[in-house]
């Protein structure tokens, strides 16, 4: 039993995360006049499925990690191209995706992704007005001796107003600020006693065992705050916080992968199937707020992901249409063949890695 809700919660996430994932791409391309053959989640053999009025198959697949949709005529039109004959009428061929404009392909492409952020902003929505968000007023409780804090002259019952020219509203947003920077000196405006002070801390690294039992490094200046409580919002106000923390996890999310480039942080935190299963257990178990809630972080993560320029995914077709859009022709089929097999081989790479990482983890 100690494996079947991780893997059930797993499932059930992943499933909701790839459906509107491919809902995205789904719809704009419906909305383009574009026929739809097949909307899949999973890949592999069909489990099971119907036919919608439209004569989409849509259908749940064996391997459930990830999905697709697949566009009517997509074969006829990749042999139209290569040998100028299609078995298409002009009718048919006008249903086609590789039929529409630059702009409309790119923007069925975008869709998914888009999607994505959609999901996290109702999620993240509906936890804020119903639950609340996790709110520590930006004052200072306590400086720790000796830390990177003390050192600059910070002092309990000091207000953060600004750090690194960013406005504080919550002290989350100072934490995220010093574990994502790179260890350079942040300059921190601060009220205390109605006067404002201008403070340059410079954080200090703090090597400690993370909750898999292993060695990680992050970055302190040395306070602490007040016990974080819940903020419940009204509807608007929720979706502006939702919004707000949507962007802030992707730019978060973008500045740690530029982080493992650079070596400020070890790739050994990039986690896969193994992790996310497990992290999804807990995280039911825990209770549907908190299940809730990584659903809308792993949506932005799937959102991103699939913004990266790698062929294979769909920022890799978004270049493409970038460099089409510009040139005023697609890029040679040699071309694109030799970038798709590139891109392949690369997410196969970060696959096998992700899963090395989550095995050494068990």
């Amino acid at each position: 039993m100690g494996f079947i809700i991780p893997l059930l919660a797993f499932l059930v996430l992943l499933t909701i995360l790839v459906f509107f994932h491919e809902l995205g791409h789904y719809w704009v391309a419906r909305k383009n006049g574009v026929k739809v053959d097949v909307f899949s989640v999973g890949f592999g053999p069909e489990l099971f499925g119907f036919n919608d009025k439209n004569q989409t198959r849509w259908k749940f697949s064996v391997i459930p990690l990830g999905g697709y949709v697949k566009m009517f005529g997509d074969a006829d039109v990749t042999s139209s191209t290569s040998n100028g004959n299609s078995d298409l009428s002009p009718e048919e061929l006008s249903t086609t995706f590789k039929a529409k404009s630059v702009g409309q392909r790119a923007a069925i492409v975008a869709a998914g992704p888009i999607a994505n952020f959609i999901l996290a902003i109702v999620l993240l929505t509906g936890l804020y007005s119903f639950v609340g968000q996790p709110y520590s007023a930006a004052v200072v409780a306590k400086v720790m001796e000796g830390s990177a804090a003390e050192v600059a002259g910070f002092q309990a019952q000091d207000l953060i107003v600004e750090a690194a020219g960013t406005k504080i509203d919550r002290f989350e947003q100072l934490q995220r600020l010093v574990q994502l920077g790179s260890g350079d000196p942040i300059d921190v405006v601060v009220e205390r006693d109605s006067q404002l002070l201008n403070l340059t801390v410079q954080p200090k690294v703090d090597v400690y065992t993370d909750h898999n039992g292993r060695e990680a490094k992050r970055w302190l200046i040395g306070i602490l705050s007040d016990r974080s409580s819940l903020k419940t919002h009204g509807f608007f106000s929720a979706v502006g916080a939702a919004v707000v923390e949507t962007y802030d996890v992707s730019i978060g999310t973008f500045k740690a992968i530029g982080q493992m480039f650079t070596g400020h942080r070890s790739v050994e935190e990039l986690g896969g199937p193994i992790q996310i299963a497990k992290m999804s257990g807990m995280a039911a178990e825990a209770g549907l707020e908190y299940y809730i809630g990584l659903m809308a972080m792993l949506s932005i993560n799937l959102g991103l992901l699939n913004l990266l320029p790698v062929p294979m995914l769909d920022g890799g077709h978004l270049l493409f249409y970038m460099i089409e859009a510009v040139s005023g022709k697609p890029l040679n089929e040699r071309a694109q063949e030799y970038c798709f097999r590139i891109g392949l081989a690369l997410v196969l790479s970060l696959m096998l890695f992700v899963t090395w990482n989550d095995l050494w983890i068990i």
